[in-house]
């Protein structure tokens, strides 16, 4: 266990009061669950979060008050319990989680004050490149994020840590793994009539579960167009249903914005299983559409975008390709991590499909490989052909107006590695993709 931990987090960590730890020491302490919290000083709901989630910390390890620094030790070993003692959970599995912290913070004098108080662990600052790969690793989007991931293994148990402190404040459901999508949706569903029908009813169909609100204008846009996608599926002789994951403010608009849809909704009134959908699969922004198999297999995370790609749905149920043409709906995908993109700069659909024939085996490769260990891929894969979106981005990142172009663009990094050659093998965009993973590439700032 110690070496999975010391790949992710490096050797050292640091106390609240700036003692160092070692990284193996956790593993010798049989900690079996590790929250990785992502945060910065500046913001207000991270230092909200803190002072919730230092009170939960200290139930769940036993540690009747969680002083500054204790996470390094103090609690682990100690007898007793404090309050939620009586929980369900066992209060040795409760002592075995820990929790990092891992900033964003660009002053590490904030940095101090900040940590000075936290209970827990934290990265040291000076570790901004291993920062950065957790939070590209992680696809991280958007802060105060707090994920669970088994010690031991690696795999993330919980993506969306903040509902499980809401949820779940006393532990009694530690260690929050993921359940199936047929036990967490079981109960009633909705139709905007009022009618009612079983969970049941999905059996044997794909399912989109659709997290949107009436306030979020994207999500108006995009519920236009899913309720053409929507009939045009049924229509096909498809079976398949969507469920509608509210986050309206409302039970008044709620009922406002589900009067527009076609399909199924979890009631306003049952917060808890609309929560228990967005903690599994662990919702960061909305509108997002995650379309299920019949199985409850999520088979792909983006239907936002391809509904807005695939109008006619000829794509139905849209698995995910190994290589994407860069598109003006697709293109947000550049923000979510490390992404390779091959510049083609030409108008001939040809050619863009020869560039994605050329990628593709190595994408598929990479994919397969960390689907294997159940970790996303840490590269994305794009062919740019001629158009605005790819003038607009090369314009952003500064690069050159050769072409063909092989480039990785990581934008959280500001950070840009360019294979600039006449002509492009898949030789070529192996060993550059090779040696990205290895960090072997020098980058150049966006």
């Amino acid at each position: 266990m110690s070496g999975f931990l010391e790949e992710l987090l490096g050797e050292k960590l640091v106390t609240g009061g700036g003692e160092e730890v070692d990284v193996h020491s956790l593993g010798a302490r049989g900690i079996s669950l590790l929250g990785l919290y992502f945060g910065c000083s500046l913001s207000a709901p991270c230092a909200q979060l803190s002072a919730s989630l230092a009170a939960f910390y200290g139930r769940l390890r036993g540690d009747a008050a969680a002083a500054p620094g204790a996470g390094a030790g103090a609690g682990a070993g100690a007898g007793g319990a404090g309050p939620g003692a009586g929980a369900a959970a066992e209060p040795d599995s409760r002592r075995r989680l820990e929790i990092v912290f891992v900033s964003s913070d660009q002053d590490q004098r904030q940095w101090q004050d900040f940590v000075r108080d936290m209970p827990w662990l934290a990265l040291p600052y000076k570790e901004k490149h291993r920062k950065l790969k957790l939070w590209n690793k992680y696809r991280i989007s958007n802060i105060p994020s707090l994920i669970f991931l088994d010690a031991t293994t690696g795999k993330v148990v919980c993506r969306n840590g903040l509902l499980v402190i809401r949820d779940d404040p006393e532990g009694l459901e530690f260690p929050w793994g993921p359940k199936p999508f047929r036990e967490v949706i079981a109960g009633p569903l909705l139709r905007n009539n009022g009618q009612s029908l079983e969970s049941s009813s999905l059996e044997g169909s794909h399912v989109g579960v659709y997290f949107s609100a009436h306030w979020c204008p994207p999500c108006r846009s995009l519920t236009r167009v899913l309720v053409e996608s929507y009939r045009k599926i049924k229509e096909a002789g498809q079976k398949f249903e969507i469920i509608f994951v509210s986050a309206d403010r409302s039970e008044d608009s709620f009922k406002q914005y589900f009067s527009e849809m076609p399909w199924l909704a979890v009631p306003y009134t049952d917060e808890a299983r609309r929560s228990r959908l967005n903690r599994l699969y662990g919702i960061q922004g909305i509108p997002t559409l995650i379309v299920l198999d019949p199985q409850g297999d999520v088979i792909t995370r983006q239907g936002r975008v391809e509904v807005l790609n695939d109008e006619d749905c000829r794509e139905f149920p849209w698995h995910p390709k190994p290589v994407l043409e860069l598109s003006d709906s697709n293109a947000v995908q550049l923000n979510e991590g490390p992404c390779l993109v091959l510049f083609v700069d030409s108008e001939d659909d040809g050619e863009s499909e020869a560039a994605k024939q050329l990628i593709q085996p190595i994408a598929e490769k990479i994919i397969a490989k960390y689907k294997a260990k159940e970790e996303e891929a840490p590269l994305l894969f794009f062919v740019a052909g001629e158009d605005d979106m790819t003038d607009s981005l090369r314009d952003y990142t500064n690069l050159p107006e050769a072409a063909p172009l092989l480039t990785i663009l990581d934008m959280s990094a500001r950070a840009k590695y360019v294979m600039d050659v006449e002509e492009i093998t898949p030789a070529i965009v192996e060993a550059f993709v090779n040696d990205f993973l290895a960090e072997k590439l020098k980058p150049e700032p966006i």
